[in-house]
């Protein structure tokens, strides 16, 4: 075989295996490659008969494994990224304790992102995030913004319930494997959504996404950048129904504001003074 042939054949392999390291487990190969490959070695260009096989750099090669929404659109890069998601048993502890995977929900068009932390019980049932007790108040604070869960999308750090060995009820929270093992699907949706404001509910999301445990009453409130993208913290719906007080009400709130600020988008003068004493 040619030194050419060696060359690009180590490099495939090299690229592949870190590619794999990076948790990537398919890669889009061309037809009319496949054939290629399926010929015998003889029949493969030589270096005396063709110029120098120009081998491709990981960069770009990465750019087309990781970004098929250049050449088949977004809403084929999503159905393929969900599919991934829906398959994934990265984690076999979770995998086997699973009624589904909550991907995500909304308009992939979303000026607007929220990213929680994990499913809970009911969104393990349903398959779709923030559809419990918590989710119907988060379903009420974006209406009160003037949007429907429709026009924002909605997701988790972690798109499977952590498992509860040996409770019947309740939650836990993720652990930071868990969270760092799941993460790149979060990433993926990010990057295709390419929302301009993403909202962070509560501590462990914010754990999650910046790693920062300064706790969500420091945080909340006060712009951060994820990626790029500005991130507000904020209050967990789930606190607001444990602590039902107006002044915790009001601080949601006025983050809320500075979300539609960002967004530049109208607001009221009754918007402004919703949760505020008379």
């Amino acid at each position: 075989m040619s030194a050419a042939y060696d060359q690009l054949l180590d490099a495939t392999i090299q690229h592949l295996e870190d590619l794999k390291s990076r948790g990537v487990r398919n890669v889009a190969v061309a037809p009319e490659t496949l054939r290629a490959l399926a010929q015998p070695p003889a029949k493969l260009p030589t270096a005396n008969r063709q110029p120098p096989i120009e081998i491709p750099s990981a960069p770009s090669m990465k750019s087309e494994i990781r970004n098929p929404k250049s050449e088949t659109g977004k809403p084929a890069a999503f159905a393929e990224l969900q599919k991934r998601a829906l398959a994934c048993v990265k984690c076999p502890h979770l995998a086997s304790s699973r009624k589904n995977v909550v991907f995500g929900v909304g308009s992939i068009e979303a000026q607007l992102m929220f990213v929680g932390e994990a499913p809970g019980a009911d969104e393990d049932e349903q398959g779709e995030p923030f559809v419990g007790r918590a989710g119907q108040l988060l379903t009420k604070i974006i209406q009160a913004a003037g949007l429907q869960r429709s026009d924002v999308y909605i997701a988790n750090i972690l798109k499977c319930r952590p498992d509860t060995p040996g409770q019947s009820a309740g939650n836990r929270k993720p652990t930071p494997d868990e969270m760092a093992t799941c993460i790149p699907y979060l990433h993926e949706q990010i990057d295709l959504i390419k929302p301009k404001v993403l909202v962070a509910l509560g501590a462990t999301a914010v754990e999650g996404l910046l790693g920062k445990t300064l706790g969500i009453t420091k945080l909340r409130g006060n712009w951060q950048t994820y990626r790029g993208t500005p991130l507000m913290p904020t209050y967990h719906p789930a606190y607001l129904l444990r602590n039902q007080a107006m002044s915790e009400k009001r601080k949601v709130w006025e983050d809320i504001l500075k979300v539609m600020e960002k967004l530049e988008m109208s607001i009221s003068e009754k918007q402004r003074n919703y949760f505020l004493k008379a």
